[in-house]
């Protein structure tokens, strides 16, 4: 697969990405509030640390790699 396909399929994914946060900002609110995810809220500094979603980000973007990349 050239690089420049791969750069369509990408633009392609991205759109329809936009599309569907814009449209659906529901769809994806439960990105950031799972367990296990670290808030730390003070007078004067906001930290947060998602590291149950970013688990289920990469195991997500595993299985779609795989998925399309295999040979």
């Amino acid at each position: 697969m050239s690089f420049g396909k791969i750069l369509i399929y990408l633009g392609i994914l991205l759109f329809i990405v936009g599309l569907v946060l814009s449209y659906a900002p529901g769809l994806f609110g439960w990105f950031g509030k799972l367990p296990g995810d670290i808030r730390i809220q003070d007078e004067n500094r906001y930290i947060f640390i998602p590291i149950t979603s970013m688990i289920i980000v990469s195991i997500v973007l595993t299985l779609l790699i795989n998925l399309f990349f295999r040979r």
